[in-house]
């Protein structure tokens, strides 16, 4: 652990190393109590596992800053249940489990291009653009003039995943999906 940070570093997205597993902020908040010491209450996510946790620090306590490096590289296809990626520069080709997708598998396609993360020189994860235009493959007809606020229905996307939509949209039109969220944002013309 060469490498340290302490609390007055502490920032959203930020990652840190713990018990030689690598976290990122998700919240922070510096606390000034009028007795005792300062602290900094902390919600922090494993980029391991994936679980999220709350964890308090005394301000100017040091954590780790871990071996955490970001490639782009293009997703090319899934095999069983492993994704495999290729770097855009050296050609060399990585594989990501179902698990390790989390929910990037609901909007990936074919050449997209992501941020794999590597920890410690091993793919953990992956970091998809905020949105993606997918196609609608099945739902229901949109009807002219159906245009009741607020409305929605259950629409199959290209990637298999399922979201609600308006009313109004029809099956072979695309639309812009946030990936953060896996919330429809709009209809994409073309």
């Amino acid at each position: 652990m060469a490498d340290t940070l302490d609390t007055s570093a502490f920032r959203r997205g930020l990652k840190i190393e713990i018990d030689k597993e690598p976290w990122e902020i998700v919240e922070f908040q510096h606390v000034k109590p009028g007795k005792g010491s300062a602290f900094v209450r902390t919600r922090i996510k494993n980029l391991l596992s994936g679980r999220t946790i709350d964890r308090t620090f005394k301000s100017g306590d040091v954590v780790g800053k871990p071996d955490v490096e970001e490639k782009e590289m293009q997703y090319l296809y899934k095999e069983g249940d492993h994704y495999n990626f290729m770097d855009n520069k050296t050609f060399d080709q990585t594989f990501l489990t179902e698990e390790q997708m989390g929910d990037a598998k609901n909007f990936i396609k074919d050449n997209t291009t992501t941020h794999i993360m590597f920890f410690n020189g091993k793919a953990i994860g992956v970091t998809l653009p905020n949105s993606m235009d997918l196609k609608v493959v099945k739902c229901d007809p949109g009807v002219r003039g159906d245009t009741v606020s607020g409305a929605t229905k259950p629409a199959t996307l290209e990637t298999g995943y399922q979201v609600n939509v308006p009313l109004f949209i029809n099956e072979g039109e695309t639309l812009r999906i946030d990936t953060r969220t896996g919330e429809y944002l709009t209809r994409v013309a073309g």
